[in-house]
């Protein structure tokens, strides 16, 4: 491992929502850089000016706020190193990519898109389908390598169109070591003459890449699998320059429920869960949903993102940022792709709304009901039901009879429970409450299993009847703290109303 100051960045291209693979990607250059004291830089990659959609800049940093992973450096944050977006820095490339020229690891390539096109067509002809503009095709082009330089000059002045392409050596080995991947080997006549300039003016992410990374003294790059093709021509083009290399680190897929192939941008609500962290309305005004208005905890989020592709080596399972922070290493990163698990992301927001102090969420639960109710009797209402939801909204639907007297009944337990003597044994129970003097969760349950006792009745006989009136549900919650909740008179009231609903039911059935 490199022992320069700890530099990462996560550097996303604005052509859209944020994927929660890029997520991921920012989490473990987040995670990284705070263990080691190092940098988290954001750089935004906006070289391809074709594919760059308004808005994707904001809801990005937007997205990675709401995660609590945000930079130390980068556009409207702030930094030595900036501007931190790619057309803001687009003067400096052209000296760059002349510099390769001059130094014959790169050469000027006339061919219109006619002629690739044309190459590839023949090619095609000839049984060679996957055409490349590479150390042997290049010398039957139209480049600086074929054509006098006084022809080159002369198009050049001439304001023909061309682009810059890295001259790749014949049969030559690139080394480099991943820091999740141990060596990568790789010949040079496996890959192509990329482009570095383009013809508008612009470099290509490879160029401006490298050059960036090292302007802002990048220690390492971890990055997405689908960057590790690449990795070798960055290889070459820090030792064209005569730069230092940071550590690459190349990041495991994501990979759908069923592990069969990459979790795209597409598959989102296609497959039933969100896979963005926030919500994205396209310009046509179509609506992608997020993790946040799903009503998933940021929290939740992170500690589900960062066992997609890493563990800790033990059975926790559980972790605070700052206990990812001092827990992740890129050797605990796995090669392999990382099935995405929906039912495990909901049992993460499980356990963190579980976890949640009950005034917290009563906050949280205010903020969504309509009517004015005691912060206090709120976060009585979450201890009850927070055990049994996985969203905050849970706890209001599941739980909305702590609020509000219930207007239907659970018609399973009715037909169930609501038989011959039910109406006497609620007569009986409800007559017994209202003379109770003190009605705590205790003093309820005493009474009621002296009640049964005295019935010669089991709980099951008595309880869900007692739970159908008062709270219209078949199950749910200790009833005897639900009791204590609402309150003598309030229960008393309930079943009496619940008992006529019930003689209705049975007469209209």
């Amino acid at each position: 491992m490199s022992e320069r100051p700890v530099r990462v960045r996560f550097a996303p291209s604005p052509t859209g929502p944020l994927h929660i693979g890029g997520v991921r990607t920012a989490l473990y250059n987040y995670l990284f850089a705070k263990k080691h004291g190092g940098t988290f830089i954001i750089r935004i990659e906006d070289t391809d000016q074709t594919r760059f959609v308004p808005g994707a800049q904001d809801y990005i940093m937007d997205a990675l706020a709401w995660c609590g992973i945000m930079p130390t450096e980068g556009p409207g944050i702030g930094g030595e190193h900036g501007p931190y977006v790619q057309s803001e820095r687009k003067s400096m490339y052209r000296a760059f990519a002349d510099q390769l020229v001059e130094s014959e690891h790169a050469y000027i390539a006339f061919d219109s898109s006619e002629d690739l096109t044309t190459m590839r067509e023949q090619a095609k002809q000839m049984g060679m389908p996957n055409w490349q503009y590479n150390s042997t095709t290049r010398t039957s082009m139209k480049n600086s390598l074929t054509l006098p330089s006084d022809e080159v000059q002369r198009r050049i002045e001439a304001g023909d169109p061309y682009v810059i392409r890295m001259k790749m050596p014949r049969n030559k080995h690139i080394r480099f070591e991943d820091a999740i991947r141990s060596w990568v080997v790789v010949n040079t006549n496996n890959l192509d003459d990329k482009v570095l300039f383009k013809s508008d003016g612009m470099p290509t992410y490879h160029l401006a890449n490298i050059v960036d990374d090292h302007a802002m003294n990048i220690s390492h790059v971890i990055r997405g699998e689908e960057w590790l093709p690449s990795a070798p021509l960055h290889v070459m083009l820090y030792d064209a320059f005569g730069w230092e290399a940071p550590t690459f680190a190349h990041l495991p897929l994501l990979l759908k429920p069923d592990g069969n192939g990459k979790l795209s941008k597409r598959d989102g609500d296609r497959l039933g869960f969100p896979v963005f962290p926030t919500n994205w309305t396209t310009a046509e005004g179509e609506l992608y949903s997020g993790y946040r208005e799903n009503g998933y905890f940021p929290d939740a989020f992170i500690n589900m993102l960062a066992f997609l592709g890493w563990n800790p080596g033990t059975t926790q399972e559980l972790f605070s940022l700052q206990e990812l922070v001092e827990t992740f290493t890129l050797p605990r990163v796995s090669k392999a792709g990382a099935k995405f698990d929906p039912d495990k992301t909901k049992w993460f927001q499980q356990q963190y709304l579980r976890s949640t102090p009950n005034e917290e969420l009563a906050e949280k639960l205010s903020q969504i009901l309509t009517d004015k109710h005691d912060l206090n009797r709120l976060a009585t209402v979450c201890g009850l039901m927070k055990e049994r939801a996985t969203f905050i909204g849970d706890i209001l639907t599941e739980g909305s009879f702590l609020l509000a007297q219930p207007s239907e009944y659970d018609a399973k337990t009715v037909r169930k429970k609501w038989k011959n003597n039910a109406a006497e044994l609620m007569t009986e129970w409800n007559a017994k409450l209202s003379t109770l003097s003190s009605f705590d969760a205790a003093t309820v349950e005493t009474e009621f299993k002296a009640f049964i006792t005295s019935k010669e009745l089991g709980i099951g006989a008595v309880l869900p009847l007692f739970r159908l009136l008062v709270t219209g549900k078949g199950m749910g919650p200790s009833m005897f703290e639900i009791a204590e909740f609402l309150g003598k008179e309030e229960c008393v009231e309930r079943i009496e109303k619940g008992m006529e609903a019930m003689t209705n039911l049975v007469a209209n059935d």
